[in-house]
């Protein structure tokens, strides 16, 4: 039975990934992302092999799924954004107390910005949840040796991008835990 499943999701596949992939690449911003919702569009489809209507239905089946897919990608882009909004904004009350506050809140907004999604949340786990380094290996389910070294790496992007900025990042530090 199995080996049945697995010839049908592979048939099914070869038959309708470039369709599928374009639809995809029409509707989303980057190539990664596109990748992304094929990816998990043919995951469901694996998951879901037994409901996989038959012939040219499966590729309308697939669209529909498809199109969830990138709806839920949509809420999800939506919702980091308004995250880090709250984040840029949570950063510029911070920093408005003192008097070089305003000038340094964007610069300071811009630098955590511009760091990869992982750099952030990672310098967010520390700085605004107060998370230590055991906490954080819970969280991202790695471990501990790799929190800090994921840390560490961010710090020092997060430092560079304020001293590009001419912002002495020691300032700013948090000590290690």
């Amino acid at each position: 039975m199995d080996d049945d499943r697995r010839r049908r999701f592979e048939a099914v596949y070869q038959q309708n990934y470039e369709q599928i992939l374009g639809y995809a690449v029409r509707r989303c911003a980057t190539p990664e992302d596109a990748a992304d919702v094929v990816a998990e569009t043919f995951a469901t489809a694996w998951r879901r092999v037994d409901s996989l209507p038959r012939g040219d239905e499966a590729r309308l089946w697939l669209y529909g799924v498809a199109r969830n897919v990138l709806a839920n990608h949509r809420r999800g882009q939506a919702h980091r954004q308004s995250r880090l909004a709250t984040l840029t904004a949570d950063i510029a009350d911070v920093y408005t107390r003192s008097p070089e506050g305003a000038a340094e809140r964007d610069v300071i907004a811009r630098a955590f910005a511009g760091l990869p999604d992982a750099d952030r949340e990672l310098l967010a786990l520390v700085a605004w949840e107060g998370l230590d380094h055991g906490q954080i290996a819970t969280v991202l389910d790695i471990s501990r040796n790799a929190v800090r070294i994921r840390l560490h790496r961010a710090r020092r992007r997060l430092s560079q991008a304020l001293e590009n900025d001419e912002i002495t990042a020691d300032r700013f530090a948090v000590e290690p835990t």
